[in-house]
């Protein structure tokens, strides 16, 4: 059984300002970038029913950069690729290889200060480390195409990276510590230098240590060339889990897990295994970690966000899931929301109740306008009755806002699943019926008595690299012989999940669930070094994450 590691705190909200959405032509000079206006480009009414969404981006370069550094070798041997067994081809064979936006020349500056900030969370003031003096950190908004260059000095009192997660840029400036690059010693400055590759709503963290369940994460929205997908506003929305100071750290969250152990034991058998494409309804587990406080940018429940809307409008949420160790379900009142995207990569539109969200995971979807009122937005951590909420406002009402812990009846309506989604046509998406150049099976286990979580039996980072060669088609398939959901996340590509659908949707970040196989399949197109881990930050620390090197 799991363990919670403190009780909830009433009526904590964060004091801390919302995050700006900045973008810069020129380089600034202050340590802040200025905030711009954004222009919103107006597409064609079409029926919101049946809106596809095209990035149409084409093949072209991408930014070559000589690395500022020789790259740190993780100490370990390789694992020979030809001692695995074969698993069969499932019926979708697909695999896929996301083309990158060409360089347009046009570059986006920002300055990201790395440091110590205190929050009010009620009555009680703690200290954490932020970007910017904001949680989350400010919002970093561009073109694809367009080059990000942040430069990020660290005040903070031990060394620092940023991972931009779930973008397939130069290695080394992925953000892995001591893997991609030597981390940033307190004092020190780095620029982070590379162009936007693909449209899409992303976010970045820290990828040192426990950093990223403090307040080191903010939302990274890449835009397309040309927006073909009609809305009227626009919300991005950043899910938290927060424990840092209420009381104690996520070292101590981590020091008690790993005097405890976990009761969420593993299984040796295979013949309870479930195809894991998706169909399964999943269940309520309790997590690791009960956290005191859960947020939406950085606003607590009893101090909600709110969301203005007008009726009869078309309005976009996209939702980033930046917790540490929470799955969250996600639900607005009185409405239903038309699932568009998941980790930036189009889908062909699917109308639900609730979104079911991993670490890491992002979801884009359309909401229409046309139930005036005051509404709960609700988010539920998934296997407890804890939630925070966001408020869906439309113009003109004054109602009183719902009570903090309401939850709307369409967080127990239809749920999304991955066997309900579809990459939408386009560049990238693959219907070959050939099947992989190589399979390789992956087991994830672990949390037998004591809480260490593996791949294959190793723990990171005392475990092989995974060597494959450049260029070819990849199908890891995942195994997962243990009682608790892993969100697994693979660093510089994106993956398409085998679903049975015969085009599954195109991700980076994927749940298995316990006791459950899935495929995913992907093309080693991106050289490097590259982390291959489970997203509940505390899974990955205790051992659950192993370099895969391509080329």
């Amino acid at each position: 059984m799991s363990r919670s590691l403190s009780e909830s705190i009433d009526n904590a909200s964060v004091g801390a300002a919302d995050p700006k959405h900045e973008r810069e032509e020129q380089e600034f000079g202050g340590a802040y970038p200025q905030e711009r206006d954004i222009q919103e480009e107006q597409a064609e009414d079409v029926l919101f029913e049946k809106e596809l969404i095209m990035t149409g981006t084409g093949h072209g370069s991408r930014l070559t950069r000589r690395e500022f550094l020789e790259r740190t070798g993780i100490g370990v041997g390789t694992l020979a690729l030809s001692s695995c067994g074969l698993w069969p081809t499932g019926e979708q064979g697909s695999v896929v290889s996301l083309p990158r936006a060409t360089d347009t020349g046009r570059i986006r500056k920002y300055l990201l200060d790395v440091g110590p900030l205190d929050l009010a969370f009620g009555e009680q003031s703690v200290s954490t480390w932020v970007y910017n003096g904001t949680v989350p950190g400010p919002e970093l908004r561009l073109t694809e195409g367009e080059t990000l260059r942040v430069t990020v000095h660290n005040h903070l009192p031990e060394e620092t990276t940023i991972h931009w997660h779930g973008l397939p840029i130069p290695n080394s400036m992925d953000g892995v510590p001591y893997v991609t690059q030597a981390p940033i010693k307190p004092g020190e400055v780095f620029t982070y230098d590379f162009v936007a590759p693909v449209a899409g709503t992303y976010f970045y963290h820290s990828h040192a240590g426990l950093q990223s369940d403090r307040g080191l994460y903010g939302p990274l929205i890449i835009e397309p060339v040309k927006e073909t997908m009609g809305y009227d506003r626009e919300f991005v929305l950043v899910l938290d889990d927060w424990l840092d100071g209420l009381p104690g750290t996520p070292e101590d969250a981590m020091k008690h897990l790993m005097a405890n152990g976990s009761m969420m034991g593993g299984m040796s058998g295979m013949s309870s295994m479930g195809n894991g494409s998706g169909n399964m309804l999943p269940s309520q587990a309790p997590p690791d970690i009960v956290y005191p406080l859960y947020l939406i940018n950085g606003r607590s429940g009893s101090a909600p966000l709110e969301l203005p809307v007008k009726r009869h409008e078309k309005v976009r949420l996209r939702f980033i899931n930046a917790a540490s160790a929470t799955i969250f379900r996600v639900a607005l009142a009185s409405h239903r929301m038309t699932v568009t995207h998941t980790d930036g990569q189009p889908v062909e539109p699917v109308e639900v109740d609730v979104l079911r969200m991993g670490m890491g995971e992002r979801y884009d979807v359309l909401v229409r306008a046309n139930s005036p009122g005051v509404w709960q937005l609700a988010v539920q951590a998934e296997g407890t009755t804890k939630m925070v909420r966001a408020i869906f406002r439309y113009e003109g009402s004054t109602g009183p806002l719902p009570p903090p812990g309401y939850q709307p009846e369409e967080l127990t309506g239809q749920l999304l699943r991955y066997s309900m989604l579809k990459a939408a046509p386009g560049p990238g998406v693959s219907s070959s019926k050939s099947g992989p150049d190589r399979v390789v099976p992956m087991m994830l286990s672990g949390g037998m008595g004591q809480y260490v979580w593996t791949i294959d039996g190793q723990a990171f980072p005392q475990a092989d690299q995974i060597a494959l060669p450049y260029q070819q088609s990849i199908r890891f398939q995942l195994s997962n012989m243990s009682m608790m959901s892993h969100p697994i996340h693979l660093h510089g590509h994106s993956f398409q999940v085998e679903n049975g659908a015969g085009r599954g949707p195109l991700k980076d970040t994927v749940l298995v669930e316990p006791m459950q196989q899935l495929a995913i399949d992907w093309i080693s197109d991106n050289p490097g070094k590259w982390a291959f881990h489970c997203h509940n930050l505390y899974h990955m620390m205790a051992g659950m994450m192993r370099i895969v090197k391509v080329g």
